[in-house]
């Protein structure tokens, strides 16, 4: 572990609401290092300049988050074949020869989060339902894939996206029509909605879980509120439910590690503080 003082921060626009700052200064005090971690807001046409500056300054690196975790795969020198199958990079580490290498631990985030609330968890288990076709689902269908799973079925309002992501990742996805979206969940042993639907300001998503199995886990990646429309409803029927503060904190754990050189804990004390900023 390096005596030095290490820099690192978050990249985004704007990036004022993230709670990167709160999860890694915590760490950087609870283990006693000499660093810091900041919010990099970096205006639209401004991102080359950001991420070669953070080369220039010394920085370890820093965290890419909306709306630039596609666009900063094009200045790395080099990207981990994980990040490149998901399409989408949240992680840049600088090198000891100032190369920035990519990658995405949002997979492993939320794989963590899921083995938290049911430690026998097991991607094969069961059919997986994932709503929606963004970044947060393509490295959520990448992750269960690299676990094993072997039914993932896509709902996306628009049909051509789901589509897109069945034929890009193979046999194991299968586009499910936005019509349909309430059928595919009585075999469920997993459902996840990627979405913003039911976010702080935004509508509950559009979804009759009556016929999801008791026994399937449910996860939302929001965190923002904690427990989503969709959370309260699974929680009645008596469904395990995930909200998305698991996945914040443990896709930032591998990051810490690279930049600071210590795996750190996930902890209710870090949790609750996170909880106290809403």
């Amino acid at each position: 572990m390096s005596s030095k003082f290490i820099t690192a921060g978050v990249i985004g626009w704007p990036v004022s609401h993230s709670r990167s700052p709160i999860i890694h200064n915590h760490w950087v005090h609870q283990y006693g290092l000499a660093g810091c971690y900041g919010l990099f807001p970096v205006a639209p046409g401004n991102l080359e300049k950001a991420l070669q500056g953070i080369r220039a300054l010394g920085i370890a690196g820093c965290n890419i988050t909306i709306p630039y975790k596609i666009e900063a795969m094009k200045f790395m020198d080099w990207i981990d074949p994980l990040a490149e199958r998901i399409g989408a990079i949240n992680t840049v580490v600088v090198q000891a020869n100032g190369e920035l290498h990519g990658f995405n631990t949002d997979g492993f985030g939320y794989v963590q989060s899921l083995r938290d609330a049911n430690p026998q968890w097991r991607a094969d288990l069961g059919p997986v339902v994932i709503v929606g076709a963004g970044g947060a689902a393509r490295s959520i269908i990448v992750s269960m894939i690299n676990e094993g799973a072997r039914d993932i079925r896509i709902i996306n309002r628009t049909m051509s996206k789901a589509q897109d992501l069945a034929e890009e990742f193979g046999n194991t996805v299968n586009a499910v029509d936005w019509a349909d979206r309430h059928n595919v969940l009585n075999d469920a042993a997993l459902l996840t909605n990627t979405t913003s639907q039911g976010m702080v300001n935004e509508p509950a998503l559009d979804l009759n879980i009556r016929q999801l199995p008791k026994s399937a886990l449910v996860s939302d990646v929001i965190y923002a509120p904690l427990e989503t429309p969709l959370l309260t409803q699974a929680k009645k029927q008596g469904n395990t439910t995930v909200n998305g503060l698991g996945m914040l904190i443990h896709q930032a754990r591998p990051a810490f590690h690279a930049w600071f050189g210590v795996m750190p804990d996930c902890t209710q004390e870090l949790n609750q503080k996170i909880i106290n900023t809403f």
